[in-house]
């Protein structure tokens, strides 16, 4: 790998780990200690305001439902979410997040805020749209990668 390449790879490496453990770090020391960073992205997924299916959770999270399941059943018991049938549709449990799993939710939402506002505050205009062209050809790629996996493990379970 040229020297470039590894710094560029060095970098998203460092930069991706330590946002993990900067954001397990602040849970941990937070007022919600008791929710690990997969539970706290299990609450953004279901959202602030509606009430969303077990299934547009899971799709969303790229979990099958039996993985979310058990996520929730956690989230339940630690009073984070609350889970109901459908009114129309028996069939469809749906899940909303609680006062606390609200309350959990905005605080979280503010780290990544301050996050951003620290990343790109130095930048001027054209940095700053630079820069998000870039994050989104990263997004991209990621997504592009993610899709290739999800279809092989499809055809293998096939």
């Amino acid at each position: 790998m040229q020297d470039y390449d590894q710094k560029v790879n060095d970098l998203m490496l460092d930069i991706f780990d330590k946002i993990l453990v900067t954001e397990e770090k602040a849970l941990s020391k937070g007022y919600f200690k008791d929710l690990s960073v997969a539970e706290m992205h299990t609450l953004e997924s279901i959202g602030l305001y509606d009430t969303k299916t077990m299934s547009e959770t899971a799709a969303a999270l790229g979990v099958t439902t039996g993985t979310l399941t058990v996520a929730v059943d956690r989230l339940v018991r630690k009073g984070y979410v609350k889970r109901h049938r459908d009114e129309h549709d028996r069939r469809v449990v749906r899940v909303q997040l609680t006062r606390q799993g609200k309350l959990a939710y905005r605080m979280h939402h503010k780290f990544h805020t301050l996050l951003v506002d620290r990343l790109v505050e130095p930048l001027d205009g054209a940095q700053r749209e630079l820069f998000l062209n870039t994050l989104q050809s990263i997004s991209d790629f990621v997504n592009e990668q993610s899709r290739k996996y999800n279809e092989l493990d499809k055809e293998h379970k096939s």
